[in-house]
């Protein structure tokens, strides 16, 4: 079965382009020409995405949170903006890569190449190390969380507590058990730690994205993260 890939730029010319060549390499290939287009196209499950940032209406980054709770696909930017901020931007926002225009066909492809066979090996998600929440970047191996390119500072407990809730999405623990797999069982202290900690979770949660609970309480069970 032919690999799909998703081309979003406003620009004709490249589309056209990158699309002629990415056709004589046996791919399949869908076009977006616009922002709201391109989360419509995401919906065609690709194997890998070229989403240019500077577009009318929502910018590759706007497309970029919005498209994460629909694909886990390897997402490149392509983009004339080049700065540190915009490619630290791009990764926190849920991007895997980063190429600048004018850029080497010949090493696109290579990027192309090598992300769809990192992703295969890791296709049943047992070593995939980001999860991806609407606004949240959140990286299992790094430890580190982001909302839209911003990291948010977290304590290790916080961390584990978020990791533990995130990777389970939906499943519900009980404080007792959050306490268990986050402090240990032979830790001094109780349960009502869990609960503080979550308070404070939810605190600076809020201050980086105000619109979403990540977070919810399921009365007299416990705690779950929110699909």
């Amino acid at each position: 079965m032919k690999e799909k890939i998703l081309i979003v730029d406003d620009e004709e010319d490249i589309i056209s382009f990158l699309k002629d060549s990415l056709q004589e390499d046996d791919y399949e290939v869908f076009v977006a020409y616009s922002g709201i287009e391109a989360v419509e196209k995401a919906k065609l499950n690709p194997d890998l995405i070229l989403l240019d940032v500077m577009m009318p209406g929502k910018n590759g980054y706007e497309v970029c949170r919005e498209i994460r709770d629909i694909v886990n696909c390897p997402i490149i930017f392509l983009t004339a903006k080049s700065e540190e901020e915009d490619l630290i931007t791009g990764l926190g926002v849920g991007g895997d890569d980063y190429i600048s225009k004018p850029f080497s066909l010949r090493q696109l492809k290579a990027r192309i190449s090598a992300h769809l066979r990192r992703d295969q090996r890791s296709f049943n998600n047992e070593n995939r190390v980001n999860l991806y929440f609407e606004n949240l970047n959140i990286d299992l191996k790094g430890r580190t969380i982001f909302c839209m390119g911003e990291v948010i500072p977290l304590t290790k407990k916080e961390f584990g507590v978020i990791e533990l809730l995130a990777v389970n999405c939906g499943q519900v623990f009980s404080k007792e058990q959050i306490y268990e797999k986050i402090w240990g069982y032979d830790a001094e202290g109780d349960s009502a730690t869990v609960a503080e900690h979550i308070k404070k979770i939810r605190y600076k949660l809020k201050k980086y994205d105000k619109d979403r609970e990540y977070i919810s309480t399921v009365w007299g069970v416990g705690y779950k993260w929110e699909k």
